[in-house]
């Protein structure tokens, strides 16, 4: 009983680079679409309603960013209507469309990737191929919250008080201004501290090992030769010329051969995968506890 969240980091990585670079390097309105679908379900079905306010966000990165193409391009053949003598055309709205949903896709991925692959996930990841990097990697994760926190300290150390001048624009960039140089001053000193206690624990001084609670089992392996047989089929079609979509001068009709009917269904199937996997797991859980 796994989650997709539990899964070995090599094989989720690998999925995440198989989803999202696909969609990343397409503008096939199919593999778009699909790939919005399954990005948002994963986070729906990971997250719940917490993800409404994110949700709500992007759907309206999206508008404003479908909107940005017609307004700014103006190639195509079918005028749709003309404003002040700027012709607003139909293929230029779609591929401000497409546009847009390949983004929202790739940041909806992108945020499950955060979610899933945490700080001493990425160390796992890179250890073996890089320690440095993945020291450098997990140091800089670390420092985000640290950072963030730390301000927030000196932000109601200053207002206590009474330095804190939020009423004028003047005041309010002064008061960011001292907030950022204390900040710096403490980034530093805390990373002075941080290598002078590397030091004193001998870091640098042999070989480096490391210990992991993670194994890679049968479902990891299973996730991760489905994730590229499921990348491979869709990634010859692209490369067979099956999946090639034009929007410009005018929009071509949807390819339905079946190599193409093959890439479709291939990266449709990697895209919910983890969905998938996501509900299996939620639901044995469930009958799990029903029984108890």
């Amino acid at each position: 009983m796994r989650r997709f969240s539990d899964y070995n980091p090599i094989a989720v990585a690998v999925y995440f680079l198989c989803a999202a670079g696909t969609v990343m390097f397409s503008m096939n309105p199919v593999i778009i679409l699909l790939s919005l679908i399954g990005a948002v379900v994963l986070l729906v079905t990971r997250n719940g309603s917490r993800e409404r306010g994110c949700l709500l966000s992007l759907a309206a990165a999206f508008v404003i960013l479908a909107l940005i193409n017609p307004i700014f391009s103006h190639n195509g053949v079918t005028v749709l209507f003309v404003l002040n003598d700027i012709p607003f055309t139909f293929e230029a709205a779609v591929y401000g469309a497409a546009a847009s949903a390949m983004i929202v896709s790739a940041l909806c991925w992108f945020r499950s990737f955060s979610q899933i692959m945490t700080s001493d996930r990425l160390l796992y990841l890179l250890g073996g191929i890089s320690p440095k990097l993945a020291l450098i990697f997990s140091t800089a994760l670390r420092y985000v919250p640290l950072y963030r926190r730390q301000a927030e300290k000196v932000k109601n150390a200053q207002k206590v008080l009474g330095l804190f001048d939020m009423e004028t624009l003047s005041g309010q960039f002064r008061e960011n201004i001292r907030i950022f140089s204390v900040m710096v001053t403490w980034a530093l000193e805390n990373g002075i501290i941080t290598s002078d206690s590397m030091t004193a624990r001998g870091y640098g001084i042999g070989k480096r090992t490391y210990f992991t609670l993670y194994r890679f089992r049968r479902s990891d392996l299973f996730l991760l030769l489905a994730s590229l047989l499921l990348f491979s089929v869709t990634l010859l079609g692209t490369a067979l010329g099956a999946l090639e979509f034009s929007y410009y001068p005018a929009i071509t009709g949807i390819s339905l051969s079946p190599l193409a009917a093959a890439a479709y269904f291939s990266y449709g199937a990697l895209a919910l995968l983890p969905s998938f996997i996501q509900i299996q797991g939620d639901i044995r859980w469930k009958y799990l506890l029903s029984k108890a």
